[in-house]
């Protein structure tokens, strides 16, 4: 882990972990950057959304330049639970290569916490929203991720998903009891 410390910080940035962990500054200061960045993440949606952290991008200047976070969502058509995965990047910082290790890293957030809980959801599933990535990623299966096609969004946006490694599907009750508990701790 030190190694990667140390590679991020060569690149100017340094990933933080924030899952299940949140600190009441750092979420103000999360806050902050979708309203100074224009996240459209404002009101109730900010205060919900910054309790899916799951990591922020802090740049050399300890200002916050990325956000991931998560939420368990099931897609009808899937039928099983998933993280939907949502990121975004400062517009300073989105000439550069940070998506990919902020993604990368938070695939291993959610992998180790799905695989020490008996996996809540089975994987991370991804609505490609940029169409930059969306024109020039057209690789059925990204491997440098482990990201695959799986089809279009009801938006017409592409599909991607990531299996955690050692997931099994889970039965239409266990789906059922999953939805129901995540309906209760989200009101």
């Amino acid at each position: 882990m030190a190694k990667k410390h140390e590679a991020a910080k060569k690149r100017g940035y340094r990933i933080i972990t924030d899952w299940k962990q949140l600190e009441g500054e750092t979420a103000d200061a999360i806050r902050a950057f979708w309203t100074r960045e224009n996240a459209n993440v404002e009101g109730e949606e900010a205060t919900r959304r910054v309790q899916q952290v799951v990591a922020h991008v802090l740049d050399e200047n300890d200002g916050i330049a990325a956000v991931a976070t998560a939420v368990p969502k099931v897609l009808p058509r899937l039928g099983q639970p998933l993280y939907y995965y949502r990121c975004f990047v400062g517009k300073q910082w989105r000439s550069g290569r940070l998506v990919r290790p902020l993604l990368r890293h938070t695939q291993r957030v959610l992998g180790d916490y799905a695989r020490e809980r008996n996996f809540p959801c089975i994987g991370v599933l991804l609505e490609l929203e940029n169409e930059g990535f969306a024109s020039t990623l057209q690789w059925a299966h990204w491997q440098t991720t482990d990201f695959s096609y799986i089809g279009k969004s009801p938006r017409g946006m592409d599909l991607r998903v990531h299996y955690f490694r050692g997931a099994r599907l889970k039965s239409p009750q266990e789906v059922m009891a999953l939805v129901q508990e995540y309906m209760r701790s989200a009101a």
